[in-house]
C-alpha cells in the first residue's frame, strides 16, 4: 500500500499536467537552446507568435529549452552532436571510431597531414542534416558562437539574401568598437547590444563609510567592499567571463597610452607587446583583490544583482540590463527609491552582442529562420528597448536592453515609447575599443586563470587579504607584494603552460594544471598571511 501511494503521489502531477504544444491546437513548432532569463523569453515568445501568425496565418509553438548559462549549452550541443553523427558515421560498415575522429571533424584547425579518415569524418559532418533536436541557439556571447560556428554546427540561415538591406551599416554595421556584430560567413547574427559594470547598494555604501558611488573596475578592490561583492564564476557565465575580459582590455590600454607618452619614438610593435604583457598582469592583480572583496562565487550571473538589490551584498559586476532590469524594479515597487545605483566604468566596457544561430540539423528550420528575421527586424528590436504598453513593444516586462541595430534610434518618434531615450550607443564618444589580437585567443585560457587564484582558493585569499588590510606598514606592503604575485598566471603563462593544459586532448592534464596552480597560489597566500600577521 505504501508503494501504490508513492507511485500515486509520483504519478498524479503528470497526469493532471496541462498539455502543450501543439496538441494544444499549434501548427508549427519551435525548439531554442537559451540562457536568456524568463522576460526575455516571454516577451520575444509573445511577440513571434503574433508576428508569425500575422505574416502566415499559422500558430507557433516555442519550446525552450534552459540547462543553465552558455558553457553547459555548449557542452549539451558538443554531446548531442558527437552522438547524432557517430551513429551516422559508424552506420556504414567498416567505419570503425575513434578519439581523432570524434576530435577532428569538430574543428576547423586540422594540421595539413591529419590522416585521411579525419578529414573524410570532417567533410561528412559539414555534407551531413544531423542534429541535436533544436532549432536555436539565441543567447550568450560572441566568444560562444564562434566556436560553435568553428565546429560546423551552426549554418547560415539565409536571412542576408532576405533582407540585403540589413547589413549596411546605417543597419547593422560589421564592427562596433572593435566587437564583430555578425558572423562573416553569416552563421551568427547579433541581436543586442550588451555592456557591463558595477550595481551598488546605496544603503549598503552608506553602512560602509563611502562618501562616493563606485564608477571605476578599480573601485571594487577598496578593502571596505571585503565579503560585500556578489561575484560569478567565469568559467560558468560567459557574461562576466566577456566583463572580465573587458578590465583586461582597459588595463592594457592604459598601460599603451602610458607607453606611447614615455617614449613617442619607439617601435609601436614593440610597445604594443609590452602593454598587453604588462596590462594583462595588471587586470590579474586587479580582478584577484576584487575576488578577495567577494562574499562568495555563483554560477549564474542573475544572482548579484538580485543580493545587491535586497541588500545582502553591497555591489557586484553584472550586465548592463540585470542592472537596469533591478534599478527598475526597485522604482516599480518603491515609487521614488532611488536605492539602487549602476554604471558602466568610463572606458571600461565595450559594447558587445548577444548573437542568434540556427543549428545544423534543425527540425524546423522555416519557422526557425522566421525566428531569426524577426528579432533582427525593427519590429523585432523594439521589444528590447520600448517600455511595456508601448505600441509594438513587450506586453509585462520592461527588457531594457539596446538593441543591436542603428538605425533603430534614428526614429527621433519612437523616444516617447522607449525605457532609455537618452542612450544610444553609436553616438557615445568614450568608448573601450575593444582589439580582439590582444585577448580573444586567451578568453577561456583568461577564465581558468580568474577562476584557480580566486574562486579555488578563496579561503586563503581572503584570510591573507584580512590578514594585509589590518596590518601596519611596512609589513603591509611586503604581505600585498607576496599576495599579488601572480607570475604563474601572467600573459606568457596563458599563452604557454596554461593554453596547453587546457587544450589537452587528456581532461586529466587540465585537472592537473587547476591543481597545481591552486596550491602555488594558495602557498602565496599563506605566506602573505604570515608576512602581515608579523609571523616567521
Amino acid at each position: 500500500m505504501i508503494l501504490l501511494a508513492l507511485a500515486a503521489t509520483l504519478a498524479v502531477p503528470f497526469a493532471l499536467r496541462p498539455r502543450q504544444g501543439p496538441a494544444g491546437g499549434a501548427d508549427e513548432t519551435l525548439v531554442i537552446i537559451t540562457p536568456h532569463n524568463e522576460a526575455i523569453r516571454h516577451e520575444f515568445e509573445l511577440g513571434f507568435m503574433d508576428w508569425y501568425r500575422a505574416r502566415t496565418g499559422r500558430r507557433v509553438f516555442v519550446d525552450w529549452r534552459m540547462i543553465g548559462g552558455t558553457s553547459e549549452i555548449a557542452r549539451y550541443l558538443e554531446g548531442e552532436y558527437v552522438a547524432s553523427f557517430r551513429n551516422l558515421w559508424t552506420g556504414v560498415p567498416g567505419r570503425a571510431w575513434s578519439a581523432d575522429l570524434q576530435s577532428g571533424f569538430q574543428t576547423d584547425r586540422r594540421p595539413a597531414d591529419a590522416a585521411p579518415q579525419v578529414r573524410a569524418a570532417r567533410a561528412a559532418f559539414l555534407a551531413s542534416n544531423v542534429g541535436c533536436g533544436i532549432d536555436l541557439f539565441f543567447g550568450g556571447g560572441p566568444y560562444d558562437f564562434v566556436r560553435q560556428a568553428r565546429t560546423g554546427r551552426l549554418v547560415d540561415p539565409g536571412i542576408r539574401r532576405l533582407h540585403p538591406e540589413w547589413f549596411a551599416d546605417e543597419a547593422l554595421p560589421r564592427t562596433f568598437g572593435g566587437e564583430v556584430q555578425y558572423d562573416r560567413g553569416d552563421l551568427w547574427f547579433g541581436t543586442v547590444l550588451s555592456s557591463y559594470g558595477i550595481l551598488f547598494n546605496r544603503d549598503s555604501l552608506k553602512r560602509l563609510g563611502f562618501a562616493r558611488e563606485p564608477d571605476e573596475w578599480s573601485d571594487l578592490t577598496d578593502p571596505r567592499f571585503v565579503g560585500e561583492l556578489g561575484m560569478c564564476d567565469p568559467t560558468k557565465s560567459g557574461s562576466i567571463a566577456a566583463a572580465y575580459e573587458n578590465v583586461v582590455q582597459q588595463q592594457i590600454h592604459k598601460r599603451l597610452d602610458a607607453l606611447r607618452a614615455a617614449d613617442p619614438a619607439a617601435d609601436p610593435g614593440t610597445l604594443e607587446a609590452g602593454a598587453v604583457r604588462g596590462g594583462w598582469t595588471d587586470a590579474m592583480r586587479l580582478i584577484q583583490l576584487v575576488g578577495a572583496n567577494a562574499r562568495y562565487f555563483t554560477d549564474t550571473s542573475q544572482k548579484p544583482p538580485i543580493d545587491v538589490a535586497a541588500g545582502d551584498c553591497a555591489a557586484g559586476m553584472c550586465i548592463d540590463f540585470y542592472g537596469r532590469e533591478e534599478e527598475e524594479d526597485i522604482r516599480r515597487r518603491n515609487p521614488g527609491q532611488e536605492r539602487l545605483g549602476y554604471v558602466s566604468p568610463e572606458g571600461g566596457s565595450a559594447y558587445s552582442v548577444d548573437p542568434i544561430a540556427l543549428l545544423r540539423g534543425a527540425p524546423h528550420p522555416a519557422v526557425a529562420r522566421a525566428f531569426i528575421e524577426y528579432v533582427l527586424s525593427l519590429d523585432g528590436q523594439k521589444l528590447w528597448n520600448f517600455r511595456t504598453g508601448a505600441p509594438g513593444g513587450p506586453r509585462d516586462f520592461a527588457l531594457r536592453r539596446l538593441p543591436v541595430r542603428r538605425d533603430f534610434y534614428g526614429h527621433g518618434e519612437w523616444r516617447a515609447y522607449r525605457s532609455d531615450p537618452e542612450v544610444d550607443p553609436y553616438s557615445q564618444k568614450e568608448l573601450l575599443v575593444h582589439h580582439d589580437e590582444w585577448t580573444v585567443q586567451l578568453f577561456q585560457e583568461m577564465s581558468f586563470a580568474i577562476r584557480v587564484m580566486t574562486l579555488d582558493t578563496h579561503p586563503e585569499l581572503v584570510r591573507a587579504w584580512r590578514a594585509v588590510i589590518a596590518a601596519p606598514e611596512p609589513a603591509r606592503g611586503r604581505a600585498l607584494a607576496v599576495l599579488q604575485d601572480v607570475s604563474a598566471v601572467d600573459y606568457d603563462q596563458a599563452m604557454g603552460r596554461i593554453k596547453r593544459g587546457l587544450g589537452s586532448k587528456n581532461q586529466v592534464d587540465a585537472v592537473s594544471l587547476a591543481r597545481d596552480l591552486a596550491e602555488g597560489f594558495r602557498a602565496n597566500y599563506r605566506r602573505a598571511e604570515r608576512i602581515a600577521r608579523g609571523e616567521p
